[in-house]
């Protein structure tokens, strides 16, 4: 499923990157700490990979 807005998709990037062991897991706040927890590596990678092009700044 890709992201639907810019914001989300910059939040699971951050998620991504803290669950990988990338970015410490304390650096999340918000939405990305709710997807680090919530979602599978293949879940965020999804979000993480959709482009930008297009996609609104905030979900409505």
């Amino acid at each position: 499923m890709p992201a639907t807005s810019k914001a989300q998709q910059k939040a699971a990037g951050a998620a991504l990157a803290a669950k990988r062991g990338e970015e410490p897991k304390s650096s999340l706040k918000g939405a990305s700490k709710q997807m680090e927890e919530s979602m599978s590596e293949k879940q965020l990678e999804e979000f993480a990979s959709t482009k930008r092009k297009g996609l609104p700044n905030k979900k409505d």
